[in-house]
């Protein structure tokens, strides 16, 4: 039994890296902030869910814990990656070769700065 156990530990941890792997070549690669933040968000989720299995599987740790550190990352990690990719779509970062934009029409624009009053020069 215990030899299964490290079995799925080992199968866990390459399926991991992997997503890993292929989560930073694609935040080396890939364009712009929002396609890199899809490429991130494979790390947070398939990555990191996978190397905690073997993490489970390999040494004595509680299933317990590891399940709700799963069930938070699972639950945590899309709803970020949203607010990331929101607060930079607000901040007016382009998207590279996009496609369909759904929401062009609907940004908030910053209100117009005020002059600033030009100030005097010190007197010598």
């Amino acid at each position: 039994m215990e030899d299964f156990g490290y079995l799925i530990a080992t199968v866990a941890i390459l399926v991991g890296t992997f997503f890993s792997i292929v989560g930073i070549v694609g935040l080396v690669r890939l364009p712009d902030v929002y396609s890199r933040m899809h490429a991130t968000g494979k790390v947070s989720t398939f990555g990191v869910v996978l190397l905690t299995v073997a993490a489970v599987f390999a040494t004595p740790l509680a299933w317990s814990k590891a399940l709700v550190l799963i069930a938070l990352l699972i639950l945590v990690g899309p709803v970020v990656s949203h607010a990331i990719s929101s607060a930079s779509y607000r901040l007016g970062i382009p998207m590279k070769q996009a496609v369909r934009d759904d929401l062009a029409g609907k940004r908030i624009k910053a209100p117009a700065r005020q002059p600033q009053p030009a100030q005097a020069e010190p007197a010598e």
